[in-house]
């Protein structure tokens, strides 16, 4: 299977696991264009420039198998040219204990913009729930965010137990 099958699978996944999470008693379902609706809580380490906000519009069963999960999601910058995030992670009773994130870096532009989103991304996941996890902003990179909250969707899909 080629990257962009993974991709595209990776992203019906994800909406799959959105889609199921709207359906539940109580909660808000979100369209397929709209950014999902974040709590007003955020956690100690945001800032106006990163933020890793809780989303109720992410929130799964919160039941994942322990275990180390690898995911992928893509995103086009402005070069046209498809980027993409390569997560894997560590889960011990739902809480992220290790973190690894690696880039394609195809474009000079993108290259810079990811390496400081990985340089920063590890301090707002590790030791949070993966429930709680809708990555934002990470030094300046917004669109780096998209393909990892893609990946981390595959990974919620893979993990729920």
């Amino acid at each position: 299977m080629n990257r962009a099958s993974k991709s595209l699978l990776c992203a019906a996944a994800g909406l799959s696991l959105l889609s199921a999470a709207g359906c539940a008693a109580g909660e808000e379902t979100v369209d397929a264009g709209e950014a999902p609706a974040k709590s007003p809580a955020s956690s100690p380490a945001s800032s106006p420039e990163s933020s890793a906000a809780s989303s109720d519009a992410a929130a799964g069963s919160g039941s994942y198998a322990d275990g180390e999960y690898s995911g992928t999601g893509s995103y086009i910058p402005p070069s046209g040219t498809s980027e993409d995030v390569d997560v894997t992670l560590r889960l011990e009773g739902g809480v992220v204990t290790e973190l690894e994130v690696e880039t394609s870096q195809k474009n000079p532009t993108s290259k810079q913009y990811q390496r400081e989103f990985t340089a920063g991304v590890k301090e707002q996941v590790v030791g949070r729930n993966l429930d709680e996890l809708d990555v934002d902003k990470v030094a300046g990179s917004s669109l780096t965010s998209e393909g990892f909250n893609r990946a981390l969707d595959a990974i919620r899909s893979e993990a729920a137990s």
